[in-house]
């Protein structure tokens, strides 16, 4: 009979982290499942997850529920899913610098200090007969590789995220753990809904030199819903992610979308006053 791999996956209180928490519980791991608040633990309880509470911007909660799974497996961990984030939009000048560093602290400090206490657990099992290759996948995004005007938070933390996983990547090769990227693209979730809330929260609309600007944008958002018609669900990234998982040789880096796809394709070879005009046109 065979040994039964253990995965703790963040951000699962909807959208791709919950998706793919369920479909990992049907494919037989054993799942632990994370977000932030009590409700959304509950209801991923309810759906037979083992769910613990673990916000980014929290290292305490982070060090907490990574105990919890330890004494719950024995101290043993096969795979992490990096996948809980937001999008704070709003252009680079009205970004403070708190605003700033809330969006790091949940969008790359949290990733970094959670697989920071994976990989040693990681290091010792593959030195042990009868382990597989750890597995660290983060949910990265298109804009961790290509800029959009109005999402410089968002894009900072997932070029930064980018860099240090693609050095982290070489730095654990002769440790037997795969590292892999997954860059989405527009996936359905709460992603836009959250990011709305986080601009008018933040962001001083009216006193920007932005403001015409922004009313645009958001009676566009009012009007389409935040529809686009490149968006694919969650399935989408989970057959990534369970290539990421399973297979012999992951790859470093999956584009999900076609928006992803292309640009992944494109970026290196395009002059970048090309890539200026693709991206403002599309803008």
């Amino acid at each position: 009979m065979s040994r039964q791999r253990t995965i703790l996956v963040t951000g699962c209180s909807s959208g791709i982290g919950r998706h793919c928490a369920l479909r990992l519980r049907d494919a037989g791991w054993r799942v632990f499942a994370t977000a932030r608040n009590d409700a959304d633990i509950e209801a991923l309880k309810g759906e037979g997850l083992e769910a613990l509470r673990l916000d980014y911007a929290d290292t305490p909660s982070i060090h907490a529920a990574f105990a919890e799974t330890m004494q719950a497996t024995g101290g043993r961990l096969d795979a992490l899913f990096n996948n809980g984030a937001y999008g704070q939009p709003g252009a680079v000048e009205d970004l403070t610098g708190e605003v700033l560093r809330a969006q790091f602290e949940a969008n790359f400090f949290g990733w970094h200090e959670l697989t920071r206490l994976a990989v040693p657990v990681m290091r010792r099992q593959n030195a042990e007969p009868g382990w597989g290759r750890g597995r660290i996948v983060h949910c990265s995004s298109i804009l961790g590789f290509v800029p959009y005007r109005w999402r410089g938070a968002y894009n900072a933390s997932k070029f930064a995220l980018e860099g240090l996983f693609l050095t982290q990547r070489m730095e654990l090769m002769d440790a037997g753990i795969h590292m892999s990227l997954i860059e989405p693209g527009p996936i359905v979730s709460r992603f836009t809904e959250n990011g709305l809330r986080k601009f008018l929260d933040n962001i001083d609309i009216e006193g920007s030199v932005h403001a015409e600007r922004y009313a645009k944008e958001l009676a566009r958002l009012k009007a389409s819903g935040g529809v686009n018609r490149f968006r694919l669900g969650p399935e989408a990234v989970y057959a990534k992610l369970e290539h990421a998982l399973n297979a012999p040789r992951p790859r470093a880096q999956y584009p999900v979308t076609l928006p992803s796809r292309l640009m992944a394709r494109i970026r290196g070879i395009t002059p970048q006053f090309l890539m200026d005009r693709l991206l403002l046109g599309s803008d």
